[in-house]
């Protein structure tokens, strides 16, 4: 896939006329219909005049090719993060309703399982020693307002991964940290239910967000790593000469105007 060409067709080309005379004619051609200019992401001319101009070193920062691939990676972690958080509102609604309607669900179950029991036992299915029957006793015995601060945990943790999914949809700098911390967090927690039983969903979230954070960590240079924020900011400065200096090369290959 050309993730520059998808880009650009999803939001349109990005065009900048540098000062330096020798990047300029190479990133401007003259058509019957007028000026055309190079675009910084593609490479293809568009017509119309630059959306930007001055110094090369100012020149607008473009994500294209593995930049682009970076941030369409961080925006599906943003979407199964925003999912997350979703389910967790709909699971602190599920516990605020139960626990509206806690004594009618009692009166129910205590009415109807003694007429369930002699089906059941025809059955073989022995309902006192059901798993189901006693998490029901066990939901059930738990107190309002144990169910109170269960529902705010759960509210509490969807904010937690919204949050996280905007940040790295928006992908900000601050969004990259607040979503590295706030898994680093959980890890542990998870390792330590991994101890007591092994399912393929825990072991598949476990490694998604051991996975994620080190992706993010390593490659957006986070807490230090690889000459951490300074380096950074270095990068995304020469990548706007970089790119610049990139689309007037590209030129040369008789796509764009001589010399």
């Amino acid at each position: 896939m050309d993730w520059s060409l998808r880009a650009c067709s999803r939001r349109g080309h990005v065009t900048y006329a540098p000062d330096e005379p020798h990047l300029r004619r190479r990133l401007r051609a003259d058509t019957p219909l007028g000026e055309a200019w190079r675009c910084l992401r593609c490479g293809d001319f568009t017509l119309g005049p630059p959306y930007g101009e001055g110094p090369a070193d100012e020149a607008p920062l473009v994500l294209r090719g593995r930049a682009l691939r970076d941030a369409a990676v961080l925006r599906l972690l943003a979407l199964e993060r925003c999912a997350r958080g979703l389910l967790m509102f709909l699971a602190a609604y599920g516990v605020w309703r139960f626990k509206g309607g806690k004594e009618a669900v009692n009166r129910a179950f205590e009415e109807y399982l003694p007429l369930l029991t002699p089906l059941a036992d025809r059955l073989g299915w022995r309902l006192a020693d059901s798993k189901l029957v006693h998490t029901l006793h066990q939901l059930l015995a738990t107190g309002t307002g144990t169910l109170t601060w269960l529902t705010i945990g759960l509210i509490a943790y969807g904010l937690l991964q919204v949050t996280e999914g905007v940040g790295l949809w928006l992908l900000k700098r601050w969004g990259e940290y607040f979503a590295v911390i706030a898994t680093s967090v959980f890890i542990p927690l998870e390792i330590y239910e991994l101890s007591h039983k092994v399912t393929w969903v825990r072991v598949a979230l476990l490694v998604l967000n051991l996975a994620a954070v080190a992706y993010i960590v390593f490659g957006k240079r986070l807490f230090g790593v690889r000459g951490g924020h300074a380096a950074y900011e270095a990068e995304r400065h020469e990548a706007s000469l970089l790119e610049v200096r990139a689309a007037g090369a590209r030129s040369g290959g008789g796509a764009g105007p001589p010399d």
